[in-house]
């Protein structure tokens, strides 16, 4: 290959790795022969004054062409790689990270240095950072930067998971990673290793396998026992994730399921059916560990945590339920070797503890907990990644239960955007936002959270209800009694109805949708209906949820689809009905705090 040819390629753009395909070698061959031409990258500064005078922010793009524009300087430098395109599953959150950790390592007189491909980010304003390459996330872009930059280290973990998959590479190239090592990180990772992790802690959590074909899938999954939750490995926003009842769904899953092989198994856990979720984050310095806050899930198990409806501080849990969870993130964090950021995730069934898995990185809800309690915890992640510890920041001993106030973060959903897609959660991400609502007590928090979400809750009205048949217990009547007690008449479907008459509860009866007309979507239609209550289940009621979904969203109703969904509706109306909720800011409610 000679030197001309090579460097023609890489003027027009041919990627190392795609070369190496191209010509059937290896990356880091064509890497080598590439340095050994004396091919390099140079960078070319954008002009952020477009020439009028000195530009003391200007960002820089690569190209192979004669002259290098980006001077690097004597100080001491960090690299932050960003998030790279946001989507669902990876969205603000992670850049709000790389954001907070830019200001964190200016404090501490570093310079800093960030790579992001994508301009809709704050991370990517020319202002942000010391400097700016607009380079895509890879292992060839990443590596020629650091080269030229010479980083005393660089951060992978505030960008979600496109850095941490060139990490190990990264480490291999001999770039110091900051904060937990790619070692690390790939423990938790790994279901194989992680589960061994557990096991040696003594830390309960689901059953589960690996598996690398159909059958193999169906056989793990009925040692398990149904129901199961099956997705691929290595996945973000709970991408291709689904809840199997049985093993033909098992089945249909894998058929579907795309490179199924040694390296990318397919994950198989028991699903906790009608446990709570909550999520904890935490900074650990290698010695220490602090705990952010502790959220409480408001959806049951099984909504994806990024739909689910989320409170600080945890508003229904055991002190000993609370204990064991900060004793198992300490431990956790400990045995990964954790510097900086990690969230666990635990559900909470029959009074038992599970661990469902832990993300040694920064997580979707760092930017609510730091606002909820005052903590910035990517600042202060950034910090200990760079050689500070809890005690000098002095956060050894902070209490993460001195948080009086209640937040409330609510997911927004674009269905309104996409005409007839289903509008029932489960364990795949379906969120594309989320607002927080605070105030001094639940019930206003919540009210709150859903005026900012765009859903409004209704005071007073006629409220439809339908409820599948393992939710039709004393739960359910209870909270429709108290949507009775506040003033709202009720209307249901036959099932539903003869139920909730058989508990003293005075309802009208309405078609479901194949069944005759006037049904529950033509009352939906004619604004009939100010509020629905609708948790279907399983096949059958797939048709009614769909019809039901969408009047609701064309027409604006207020739609709940779970029990603790509707509980927390109940109080948050109530506190509506009271009077004014009040108006205070962040920084008020954190001064109050002390």
């Amino acid at each position: 290959m000679t030197r001309d040819v090579l460097f023609k390629a890489k003027q027009y753009g041919f990627s190392d790795r795609q070369l190496a395909h191209i010509w059937g070698t290896k990356e880091k061959v064509v890497r080598q022969l590439r340095k050994q031409f004396g091919i390099i990258p140079v960078y070319k500064t954008v002009d952020t004054c477009a020439a009028e005078f000195e530009a003391h922010t200007p960002y820089h793009y690569s190209t192979y062409d004669q002259e290098n524009e980006s001077i690097r300087s004597d100080r001491k430098k960090v690299i932050i790689l960003g998030g790279g395109p946001n989507r669902i599953g990876q969205g603000i959150e992670f850049d709000y990270c790389c954001v907070h950790g830019v200001y964190a390592l200016e404090e501490e007189g570093i310079e800093t240095i960030m790579i992001n491909c994508n301009p809709e980010t704050v991370s990517t304003d020319y202002d942000t950072t010391d400097k700016l390459y607009f380079e895509p996330l890879t292992l060839e872009d990443v590596l020629n930067i650091c080269e030229h930059e010479q980083p005393f280290g660089v951060i992978v973990s505030f960008g979600g998971q496109t850095p941490l998959k060139i990490a190990k590479d990264l480490e291999a190239n001999g770039v110091k990673i900051l904060g937990t090592s790619p070692e690390g990180i790939d423990i938790a990772e790994d279901r194989e290793r992680f589960g061994a992790l557990l096991r040696k802690l003594k830390i309960p959590h689901p059953k589960y396998g690996t598996a690398y074909s159909v059958n193999n899938a169906v056989l793990v999954a009925e040692q398990i026992g149904f129901p199961v939750l099956v997705r691929p490995s290595y996945v973000l926003g709970g991408r291709a994730m689904e809840i199997c009842y049985n093993s033909d769904a098992v089945r249909e899953y894998m058929k579907k399921a795309v490179d199924v092989s040694p390296d990318h198994p397919v994950l198989i856990d028991r699903f906790l059916e009608d446990a709570f979720e909550y999520d904890v984050d935490s900074v650990a310095d290698g010695k220490d560990v602090m705990i952010g806050g502790v959220m409480e899930h408001i959806e049951e198990a099984g909504i994806h945590s990024g739909d689910s409806a989320c409170v600080i501080p945890p508003y229904m849990i055991s002190e000993k339920n609370l204990q064991e969870m900060i004793s198992y993130t300490v431990r956790l964090a400990k045995a990964l070797k954790v510097i900086g950021l990690m969230n666990v995730q635990f559900a909470v069934k029959d009074g038992i503890v599970h661990v469902l898995e832990v993300n040694p990185r920064a997580s979707r809800t760092v930017p609510f907990v730091s606002k909820a309690t005052g903590i910035p915890l990517a600042k202060v992640a950034a910090k200990v990644m760079v050689g500070k510890t809890l005690e000098e920041l002095g956060l050894k001993d902070y209490d993460f239960r001195k948080v009086k106030h209640v937040s409330v973060k609510e997911a927004v959903f674009p269905f309104a955007k996409f005409p007839q897609v289903p509008v029932f959660l489960g364990p795949e991400m379906r969120s594309t936002g989320e607002v927080m609502g605070i105030a001094d007590n639940f019930g206003a928090a919540i009210a709150k959270s859903q005026l900012g979400a765009g859903n409004a809750l209704p005071t007073a009205g006629r409220m439809f209800v339908s409820v599948n048949d393992s939710d039709k217990n004393n739960l359910t009547v209870g909270i429709v009694s108290d949507f009775v007690k506040l003033g709202f008449s009720i209307v249901a479907t036959e099932g539903t109805a003869k139920f909730l008459k058989s508990h003293g509860i005075q309802c009208d009866t309405v078609f479901k949708v194949g069944e005759g007309r006037p049904n529950v979507v033509d009352l939906i239609k004619n604004g009939e209906v100010q509020l629905i209550f609708n948790t279907p289940l399983g096949e059958v009621s797939r048709y009614d949820e769909y019809s039901i979904g969408w009047a609701a969203i064309e027409h604006k109703v207020a739609f709940i689809t779970t029990l603790s969904a509707a509980s927390s509706a109940v109080k948050g109306i109530l506190k509506q009905k009271e009077g004014e909720l009040g108006v205070k800011s962040v920084q008020e409610y954190l001064e109050e705090m002390g």
